[in-house]
């Protein structure tokens, strides 16, 4: 009987342990939920912190640190809260944290462009320890998805005067499945499984990010087989990989939710006249980028909203390619071969053989296209954060639920927001608003539907490129699954033998 006991005991230490190696492709900045507006930020906090609901792999929103929710009507939506929740240094959460985050993402201290999501909230007040009542100021399309947005600590950042500044931004505590072990610049990420986590605890133990900048990087460390889940490039794909390769990992391939986009600083004198912007877009050949860059796994990006969702516009087509065209505006816009337009186009240094691409598609035009990669660190500090720039090539992230204010209302221009380019487009404005007090999802979609094509007719960014999201996950692994909100969806309850 002992020895059973002692091989029981082996056999579930084994599968219940364990590390997990993954690639960060840049150094997070904040490890502060309502700070973090890098993807490599987010990567990490989504796995320290909670919501109260979230979506499950299907894109329905269920309870999560809420042990349910309810509509008393139209606008007031109460929480109640789990009560099995602790902070993972062991301090019961509660409706205080709740208060907490509300009271501090929309205070005037705080620069975050999550805080459009709290402006149409009328009070956030607890109706007991486990219990919070959200009183919104009219009837608001996505009352439930702001409350998505992780929770903060109230016991241990009430006190703090400078939450920008605070030490918790690199040393967070948290209620997720795992907690921070280790966090340095430029070196690797370590994660380990909460062992106060309120649903069963992670089967991995060990979570690592490698910090891993160049694409090429990854990729042999994948070859090598020191990643268990890594990123692919199509060239990659089609060129470089092997049947051993294919042995050890399963590949899954699905159209990213993410868009390549070359934006303006519309405060520019350059960039004010549609000409110019017209020009620019007509003189790009988008889908010799998706065959050049992505080798065909990708599509043509039409505009600002996730395809196949409603508030997606399928009328609206993305534009001919046409030199020529090209050329007689900038010329009626006062440039030519003596005088061509020129300017600077800034990105990340994981971006330049786009940008190269987009340099000599512009040439063809007499457009003089001066490149600047910088880390991406650097390129957020010290060009988008300032917003010192005439150009940039990035990608954006494409929401299940569309929300058009973040990026796209004139209001969103101020610090601390996400539309850096300073558009403004005062039917759009009216139209985005109008939008939020509807919950009628066929007449919100309608609504959407003609922002789009508002937006993409002022060409204050060119939409370039949707590509593939191509994602080799370790055989050994069970069990993986695809999922709309990706093949990570279910990584508490993976097993790696």
């Amino acid at each position: 009987m002992k020895t059973l006991l002692m091989f029981l005991f082996f056999v579930t230490c084994h599968l219940y342990a364990g590390t997990l190696h993954l690639s960060l492709s840049a150094n997070p900045s904040r490890l502060n939920p309502i700070l973090s507006t890098d993807s490599a930020s987010s990567l990490i906090t989504q796995w320290i912190f909670n919501g109260l609901v979230k979506y499950d792999k299907d894109a329905n929103i269920v309870p999560e640190l809420a042990e349910s929710y309810m509509f008393k009507d139209d606008t007031t939506l109460v929480f109640h809260l789990r009560r099995d929740v602790k902070w993972s240094d062991g301090v019961p959460f509660n409706a205080r944290d709740v208060l907490f985050t509300y009271e501090t993402i929309t205070s005037p201290k705080i620069f975050t462009p999550y805080a459009s999501g709290f402006m149409h909230i009328s009070h956030v007040k607890m109706l007991d320890e486990f219990s919070v009542e959200v009183k919104y100021k009219y009837p608001y399309f996505k009352a439930l998805e702001v409350w998505m947005m992780e929770i903060l600590p109230e016991h241990l950042l009430k006190g703090e005067t400078d939450l920008m500044t605070s030490k918790f931004n690199q040393a967070p505590i948290g209620t997720g499945s795992y907690v921070l072990h280790q966090f340095q610049i430029s070196k690797d990420t370590v994660l380990k499984a909460n062992p106060t986590y309120f649903k069963s605890s992670p089967k991995i133990d060990t979570m690592v990010f490698h910090y891993l900048p160049d694409p090429s990087s990854e990729f042999l460390m994948l070859k090598s087989r020191q990643l268990d889940v890594g990123t692919l490039t199509p060239l990659q794909l089609e060129r470089q990989v092997d049947a051993d390769f294919r042995d050890y990992y399963t590949i899954y391939e699905e159209i990213s939710h993410v868009y390549t986009y070359m934006g303006f600083n519309l405060r520019s004198e350059k960039f004010k006249d549609p000409r110019v912007r017209e020009a620019l877009s007509l003189a790009i050949d988008r889908q010799e980028l998706v065959d050049i860059l992505y080798f065909g796994h990708g599509k043509v990006c039409t505009g600002p909203f996730l395809p196949g969702t409603g508030a997606f516009n399928t009328e609206v087509q993305a534009p001919k390619h046409d030199i020529a065209k090209a050329k007689a505006l900038l010329k009626e816009a006062g440039y030519d071969e003596n005088h061509p337009f020129e300017f600077e186009l800034t990105t990340g240094s994981n971006r330049t053989a786009a940008a190269q691409v987009l340099q000599y598609q512009l040439q063809k035009a007499g457009v003089v296209m001066k490149l600047r990669a910088l880390e991406w660190q650097a390129f957020l500090n010290t060009v988008i954060f300032p917003r010192k720039f005439e150009a940039v090539l990035m990608a954006w992230s494409l929401g299940l639920k569309s929300d058009a204010y973040t990026i796209w209302h004139s209001e969103s221009s101020r610090k601390g927001g996400f539309n850096f380019v300073g558009y403004e487009n005062a039917e759009v404005d009216r139209l985005i608003k109008e939008a939020e007090k509807i919950v009628d999802q066929e007449k919100f979609d309608a609504l959407y539907r003609e922002i789009f094509a508002k937006i993409v007719a002022d060409n204050p960014y060119l939409f370039l490129v949707i590509p593939s999201e191509i994602t080799a996950v370790n055989k050994k692994i069970t069990p993986v699954s695809t999922s709309i909100i990706g093949v990570m969806h279910n990584e508490n309850d993976w097993i790696k033998p």
